[in-house]
């Protein structure tokens, strides 16, 4: 038995997993409010217990990221160290993956019905492949081909310099420099980057705050309020941002397909993407993605797949444990 962890500043998503002959199958599985605890043995304690498991070993994919073993999370003030897991949780071995990349490993254990393809690219579309994802935070990873199957690529390009394209969006930008300093693509390409540029059309006054919506805010779970209002079309200034926030997903998508040179796909993951199908299958997307110049022709020729599977990031996780397990 395999103990997988999908592991955000939000949520942390936990499951077993079995693998034989090649096949993964998914046990148990139970999720978590990661701001309840005060550590990832904490939360693994408690699911642990509660459903009288004592895994073999376990790999958890973490929002943040790794190095040497050891992983603090920037969106969760968590500090978590790979052997101190294993001899916390008396289990045999532990892993710590930055989540993108358990979410790249997790790609070829998903079967076709696991995506929505926004971009058919060329036929038999093969090299490197990315992936990005928008969630709490910007996650972004690539995977390249060693010949025989593809191979995650760890990254925090989530946390690189936002680079704007017009002049509205130098506006937002200096907007959040005022606040922040450094204004990195997670800052406007995530769930708190959604209610970032809401704030800024709101506070330029292109738009006019409804009083439901503020008290919705209020309440907590601006995103989420300001993504229902827009897809109910009863919030003009909420649209705006979620048309920008779609803009922006695709060019950063565009940035991440050229860096990693993406001919085999670009793959759309995170809990954003599979909550606003409409908004990236009206064809702003895909155009704004092409949208770079004298690479558009190279940008037009690679595959596009939203992820729907969210366990993906999991099974990605127990993959990895699996194949460490056996040496491979």
């Amino acid at each position: 038995m395999i103990l997988a962890g999908d592991i955000g500043g939000t949520k942390s998503n936990l499951a077993c997993y079995t693998i034989e002959d090649g096949k993964i199958a998914q046990g148990i599985f139970a999720s978590y409010p990661s701001r309840e605890f005060s550590s990832l043995e904490a939360v693994v304690q408690k699911f642990n217990d509660a459903n009288g498991i004592t895994p073999r070993a376990a790999c958890f994919g973490v929002a943040g990221p790794v190095k040497k073993g050891r992983s603090s999370l920037p969106n969760l003030k968590w500090t978590m160290e790979a052997g101190a897991l294993a001899r916390s949780l008396k289990i045999e071995a532990v892993w710590l993956l930055n989540d993108l990349e358990a979410n790249a490993h997790g790609i070829g254990g998903l079967n076709p019905e696991d995506f929505l393809v926004l971009n058919k690219g060329e036929e038999a579309a093969h090299g490197n492949a990315a992936i990005i994802s928008a969630g709490t935070g910007l996650g972004e990873a690539g995977l390249y081909w060693d010949g025989g199957r593809y191979r995650p690529i760890a990254s925090e390009g989530g946390h690189s310099d936002f680079a704007p394209r017009t002049d509205l969006d130098v506006e937002l930008f200096r907007f959040l420099r005022a606040e922040l300093g450094h204004v990195s693509w997670e800052r406007v390409l995530s769930g708190p980057g959604l209610f970032n540029i809401y704030r800024f059309l709101r506070d330029t006054g292109r738009g006019v705050e409804s009083d439901q919506l503020r008290d919705q805010i209020k309440r907590g779970d601006a995103p989420a309020a300001i993504a229902r209002a827009a897809a109910e079309g009863r919030c003009p200034l909420c649209a705006q941002a979620m048309d920008l926030f779609v803009k922006y997903y695709a060019a950063e998508a565009s940035n991440l397909a050229l860096k990693v040179m993406s001919t085999g796909g670009l793959y759309i993951g995170g809990g954003i993407a599979p909550k606003m199908i409409s908004r990236l299958t009206d064809g702003v997307f895909m155009k704004e993605f092409r949208e770079s110049g004298r690479m558009s022709g190279l940008l037009e020729a690679m595959p596009v797949r939203v992820i729907l599977n969210d366990k993906t990031a999991l099974i990605g996780a127990a993959l990895y444990a699996g194949e460490k397990l056996h040496g491979s």
